[in-house]
């Protein structure tokens, strides 16, 4: 299936535009190494100012609103030792950070990273972090409703610009984990 590009004038695959990707971002998709063809994710250039979901779909269209995810990245905490961990759920859900999340990572609490630790640790800008080239040591936990889509409309790593991503990615990332119950209705 064709990513639906209609809704935006700049969209190319992605390993055609490494160059407006953030360099793990860009590392990730040079070396793609996924069942899924690197070239079937589609980088479009958007504006950085409209990267936040609510803004974004009031200027692209309500409808990516049920084609978008949103991925996080938390810390659980057991004794002295943390584990960082990506979540991707769809826009439309929030994260089960103290449940589905915590008893995943083994953890006896868990929390959203801060923004400095998000940004620091991913090498990606707030706002724009993407599952697509974290350290592959990290937990990337996906919901399945996100797998099931067809594209999903995720950042690029940056504020500009987005990752038209076909849904079964996700669950070829290193370290994925299909989690149900991950995201819940907000």
């Amino acid at each position: 299936m064709r990513a639906p590009i209609g809704h935006f004038d700049h969209a190319f695959p992605a390993p055609d535009r490494l160059d407006e990707l953030v360099g793990p971002v860009a590392d990730a998709v040079r070396g793609w190494r996924g069942g899924t063809s690197a070239e079937r994710i589609v980088y479009v250039d958007t504006n950085p100012e409209w990267a936040d979901t609510a803004v974004f779909v009031e200027h692209y269209g309500e409808e990516l609103l049920h084609t978008s995810a949103n991925c996080v990245v938390v810390a659980g905490r057991r004794g002295a030792g943390t584990t960082l961990a990506a979540c991707v759920v769809l826009s439309t859900t929030r994260v089960d950070v103290n449940g589905a999340v915590r008893r995943q990572l083994g953890a006896r609490k868990a929390s959203f990273a801060s923004m400095d630790v998000a940004t620091g640790e991913t090498g990606m800008e707030y706002g724009g972090i993407t599952p697509v080239g974290l350290p592959e040591s990290w937990p990337v936990l996906v919901d399945p409703a996100v797998v099931e889509l067809p594209y999903v409309l995720v950042g690029s790593g940056r504020r500009r610009g987005k990752l038209l991503v076909p849904g079964e990615v996700f669950a070829e990332l290193p370290n994925a984990v299909v989690l149900e119950g991950l995201g819940v209705a907000g």
